[in-house]
């Protein structure tokens, strides 16, 4: 499938307008194959509210199918590199610290479970498995996420999934839709601080200010900086 360029489309809240998304998802079904699954990526830059919006999103679509396996969710998280992959890289230091950062992920291995749910659905489909993410490990773990070989709807959920840099472009254009959710920035700075303090991953509000400003604002701008056309321009 290739990603067609076109306009961004701008919504306001969005949550107010989840029972639109969620019926341009179900029309979407309706009209794929019954072999093949509507596949949507919610991109945007750290803090934007992407995990509530693909939550919610499932939820609701799930809520209108009696398939239990109708709707499968796959956070980006997962493909985050081992702390041991990042210790090995030329300056393992900065690797560790910019960990979020797009070299910082698996993308090659992302591509490929695009690339798997992708194809057509038969009776010889396995469910496919993806990692999710340990915050108190640190690390991966390893086919934590089912996607049933009966979902038809998969949802993506992600900072570089609109990212203009292969292999994130390649598996941006087997998308059906890509969202992108957009967010003040000092909006997002306080919600970024709030989280990494309540996380414990810094030790008082000054380091998660610092980490912010020297990790989580690069990567924004590189989000921003180097965006696909997106389907849905979700602004708050």
């Amino acid at each position: 499938m290739t990603l067609k360029k076109q306009p961004d489309v701008e919504t306001d809240v969005y949550i107010t307008e989840l029972d639109r998304f969620a019926a341009k998802v179900l029309r979407l079904h309706e009209l794929h194959d019954p072999s093949s699954r509507v596949m949507i990526a919610i991109s945007g830059v750290p803090g934007s509210g992407k995990t509530t919006l693909a939550t919610a999103l499932a939820k609701k679509l799930q809520s209108v199918q009696p398939n239990e396996n109708f709707v499968a969710m796959i956070p980006m998280d997962g493909f985050h590199l081992y702390r041991s992959q990042l210790a090995a890289m030329p300056n393992p230091a900065e690797a560790i610290h910019r960990r979020g950062a797009a070299f910082t992920f698996d993308s090659a291995r992302f591509h490929r479970l695009v690339q798997a749910l992708r194809e057509p659905v038969t009776d010889a489909t396995p469910d496919i498995f993806a990692p999710s993410f340990d915050h108190a490990l640190k690390d991966p773990v390893e086919d934590d996420i089912c996607v049933p070989k009966e979902a038809r709807i998969i949802v993506f959920e992600g900072l570089y999934l609109s990212l203009d840099r292969e292999p994130w472009r390649s598996a941006a254009g087997l998308m059906d839709e890509l969202w992108f959710l957009s967010i003040d920035r000092e909006l997002s700075w306080a919600r970024l601080v709030e989280r990494h303090v309540a996380s414990g991953i810094v030790p008082d509000r000054a380091a998660a200010e610092h980490r912010v400003s020297s990790t989580d604002i690069l990567n924004a701008d590189d989000i921003i900086q180097n965006r696909l056309s997106v389907h849905e321009y979700i602004k708050f």
